[in-house]
């Protein structure tokens, strides 16, 4: 170590960058603040930051999304089990962006996060957020996409690089269940695959398959009538965290 130099090596920084996705008014949302500061001053961002030279990624990914938006999704490291968070939002490690250009201001490498969580309340802008807000993912893709929204740095990609991992990973994993309450109906997890998915399910067909495949629910012993109509029978997440067989996408 003695003929170390660290000055031979060009500096750059670290930031952590947030995917945070929920579903509203069966809706996939997903969480956005108003840049306050240059560069990209007035612009739509993801959450996130610069880490400190005393935290780790995930530290930093908690305290960036607790100070920009008011929102608490994630716990300290160890006090859950891996993916787990206090309010039973699913946390993951998304991606790693670095092209060289992707920052003005200084050569710097972004570790994206992925958040899933239920009923997310609304949020408050906070750091260097003047606003924020949750954006109905149709608005920012698609053919309903609204062409002036138009992300700071390489935030655009990395939504959509969320999204879809999103999407994805709920037709081999259990994932899907990290958008409902601790007790949720059929009918609410399927509301949750069509959201994410943008497609619409026959409920005779899901209904058979959520419940046919091993270990993705469990009865609860309740039932609810928050739907309407008949009671409804409650279920709660399996052990199960890949599904054998998997819940195909519908092709579009």
């Amino acid at each position: 170590m003695s003929r170390y130099d660290p000055s031979a090596f060009p500096p750059f920084a670290v930031t952590v960058d947030l995917v945070v996705l929920t579903v509203r008014d069966h809706e996939l949302c997903a969480l956005l603040v108003k840049r306050g500061e240059a560069p990209f001053q007035g612009y739509w961002a993801l959450p996130g930051g610069f880490v400190r030279l005393d935290e780790g990624l995930a530290e930093a990914a908690s305290r960036e999304l607790a100070e920009e938006t008011g929102l608490r999704a994630q716990s300290l490291p160890g006090s859950l089990p891996v993916g787990q968070t206090p309010a039973g939002a699913h946390l993951e490690q998304l991606a790693t962006y670095g092209h060289p250009q992707r920052d003005p201001r200084m050569r710097v490498v972004s570790v994206a996060y992925l958040v899933l969580a239920p009923d997310l309340p609304s949020p408050r802008a906070g750091g260097d957020a003047s606003s924020a807000r949750w954006a109905p993912v149709r608005e920012l893709f698609g053919e309903e996409r609204n062409d002036g929204v138009l992300l700071a740095f390489d935030h655009g990609q990395i939504l959509a690089d969320g999204v879809e991992r999103a999407r994805s990973k709920i037709e081999y994993s259990s994932l899907a269940t990290a958008f409902c309450p601790p007790e949720f109906t059929v009918g609410e997890l399927r509301r949750v695959y069509e959201a994410v998915w943008g497609v619409v399910l026959d409920p005779r067909n899901f209904h058979r398959k959520v419940t046919g495949t091993p270990g993705f629910l469990l009865p609860s012993g309740g039932t609810t009538t928050r739907q309407g109509g008949r009671p409804a029978q409650l279920f709660k997440a399996g052990g199960a965290t890949v599904l054998n067989p998997p819940m195909l996408r519908p092709e579009s």
